[in-house]
């Protein structure tokens, strides 16, 4: 079996020069986990949930406050305030940033012709969970571990 056979065809998309909200939209409105990144018809990265959560990450917890000793009671609850604006700032800006700005740039692809075994052992190899796949330089869809569980499944229905 080859990737054709099995690859989503036409996938959806986003441009790089969308803002966050735009493609976390697009995969929550498609029930995806990631979308291939163009620039006008070329492939110039990958965006993907995990690219997202990263961008919420707010540092460790502030230890640069220090209460004397009787008032150390309530120092854990305004560290955790301090936290929590921290948290809230991360979240109200990162819907405004660019994907080209938070996208994983070193896209892994593979072709039409890939037998699915090869893919699926990439997949592996590099911790993956999608592959788009090209045709030269033109996206012609994309291969996901679920494509590949249910070719597989499918091949074993009678």
């Amino acid at each position: 079996m080859i990737v054709r056979d099995t690859m989503t065809k036409d996938p959806v998309t986003c441009a790089a020069s969308a803002p966050l909200r735009d493609a976390v939209a697009l995969m929550k409105k498609h029930h995806i986990g990631g979308l291939p990144v163009m620039d006008d018809k070329k492939l110039v990265g990958i965006i993907t949930e995990s690219d997202i959560i990263a961008q919420l990450e707010t540092g460790r917890i502030s230890d640069d406050l220090w209460l004397p000793s009787p008032l150390e009671v309530i120092e854990l609850p305004i560290r955790e305030l301090i936290n929590w604006e921290k948290t809230k700032h991360a979240l109200s800006n990162i819907g405004d940033t660019p994907v080209n700005k938070v996208m994983t740039r070193h896209v892994i692809t593979v072709t039409e012709e890939m037998d699915i075994e090869a893919a699926a052992a990439l997949m592996l190899k590099e911790r993956i969970v999608r592959l788009p796949v090209v045709r030269g330089k033109e996206l012609v869809g994309i291969l996901t571990r679920a494509d590949i569980v249910q070719a597989v499944g499918a091949s074993y229905t009678a």
